[in-house]
């Protein structure tokens, strides 16, 4: 019996999740110190959601949200801006056989969320689930 194996329907292996994790926690925790000294990211509660790391793990894409009110897309382009700082600091808290090369994009899950939450309570939707006919 010959399998197919299609990756594009599997989701990340466990590797890459645990990997993703450790990686989350270390940036969060160099966040956290305070040492970053770009002028947009002083003074600046952000979180780091979730980081997901490529098979090979030689890539990570890290999700980024401000706390607050705030710009994400700002927040992920000046984190870009000291990647090489964060992957330096990220080397001193992480032991992997190559640093990942780190990418920040803002994440979207929470205004995608309200977006899902508005419309589920809106009046033509709760006259649809509570069965009145017009």
């Amino acid at each position: 019996m010959v399998r197919k194996h299609t990756h594009a329907s599997k989701g990340p292996s466990q590797r890459q999740l645990r990997a993703g994790e450790l990686v989350r926690r270390a940036l969060a925790d160099i966040v956290a110190r305070g040492t970053i000294r770009d002028p947009e990211l002083i003074e600046r509660s952000f979180s780091i959601t979730e980081v997901r790391m490529s098979p090979d793990l030689r890539h990570a894409t890290c999700f980024v949200a401000p706390l607050g009110q705030g710009d994400a897309a700002a927040l992920a382009a000046a984190l870009t801006r000291v990647r090489a700082y964060l992957r330096g600091q990220l080397s001193r808290e992480v032991t992997f056989k190559f640093m990942p090369d780190l990418t920040f994009e803002p994440d979207t899950s929470y205004d995608k969320a309200s977006e899902i939450d508005r419309l589920l309570h809106s009046p033509e939707v709760v006259r649809d689930l509570s069965g009145e006919e017009d």
